[in-house]
């Protein structure tokens, strides 16, 4: 009889376990300061990556690349991005996260389009990479 039951506790603790992890921005460590942002050479991929000021110039819906981490969550799927030339507000839908958690000191990659009909100007974030 404790054989069979055993079997059924861990089938009913399994699924809440794994319930509680619905991706987003992990908020339980601090981003790294401004100055400590650079990540190391990476070859052929530097070229597409761009900064916050350099993206901020470029025109509406232009295509942007960015590094650096997402250091705040506003609610409403909007979010603030830093790299170590400054901070940008994005707008990140739940599904882009795909289930992943990002916490503010991870580096990570964000593609996107900029829209400055909106002030200030946001990068609507299509993908994601860590």
């Amino acid at each position: 009889m404790k054989l069979s039951v055993a079997p059924l506790i861990c089938c009913l603790l399994i699924p809440a376990a794994y319930a509680d992890d619905n991706g987003g921005l992990k908020k339980d460590a601090a981003p790294p300061p401004p100055h400590a942002l650079d990540d190391g050479y990476r070859g052929a991929e530097d070229a597409r990556i761009m900064t916050i000021k350099q993206a901020k110039e470029m025109h509406d819906g232009a295509t942007i690349s960015l590094r650096g981490n997402l250091i705040d969550d506003q609610g409403n799927d909007k979010y603030v991005f830093r790299d170590k030339t400054g901070k940008i507000d994005t707008i990140i839908p739940k599904a882009v996260f795909d289930g992943r958690t990002v916490e503010p000191d991870q580096m990570i990659s964000i593609n996107g389009s900029l829209d400055k009909k909106m002030t200030p100007p946001v990068v609507r974030v299509d993908h994601i990479r860590k």
